[in-house]
């Protein structure tokens, strides 16, 4: 197995296992070396104004915060396991009611200990963008010898 195979399916691992990425219906949809598309459909039990039917920010910032942390997981010199240093979202208009929402998020640069993401969430309307982000991420590498 490659190092891109094993990033793919430890991203893939991550979303598909955390049980908030699995409540709120996320969906890991598309990915390339550091890059990673993730998708949440729209749910009425996820609705944060029950008047307009907008789905609550906190749903969105799980989902830039959990595809931010695939996209450090599938870069070429990502670790095998990273966690949220800093995450800061700039919501930009409530996502239209009925809409998935897909987040793609780039890790532009890497340390030996931290990594650097940024992300956009749109709905259906992709032209304009739902919320971005941007975030650093801890790196957790294999021990030198091998070792876990």
């Amino acid at each position: 197995m490659t190092d891109a195979d094993r990033h793919l399916e430890e991203a893939r691992r991550v979303i598909a296992q955390l049980p908030y990425c699995v409540a709120l219906g996320m969906e890991l949809v598309a990915t390339s070396p550091g890059v990673a598309e993730v998708e949440m459909p729209w749910d009425e039990a996820l609705v944060g104004d029950p008047a307009t039917g907008v789905i609550h920010g906190g749903a969105v910032s799980a989902l830039m915060d959990s595809c931010s942390g695939a996209a450090v997981l599938l870069h070429p010199q990502g670790g095998r396991t990273t966690a949220t240093l800093d995450l800061r979202i700039d919501y930009m208009r409530p996502a239209t009611p009925g809409q998935r929402i897909r987040a793609r998020a780039e890790c532009y640069h890497m340390t030996h200990t931290v990594a650097f993401v940024r992300a956009v969430a749109r709905d259906d309307d992709t032209a304009r963008p739902v919320a971005t982000a941007s975030a650093a991420f801890t790196v957790e590498r294999p021990a030198r010898d091998g070792s876990a």
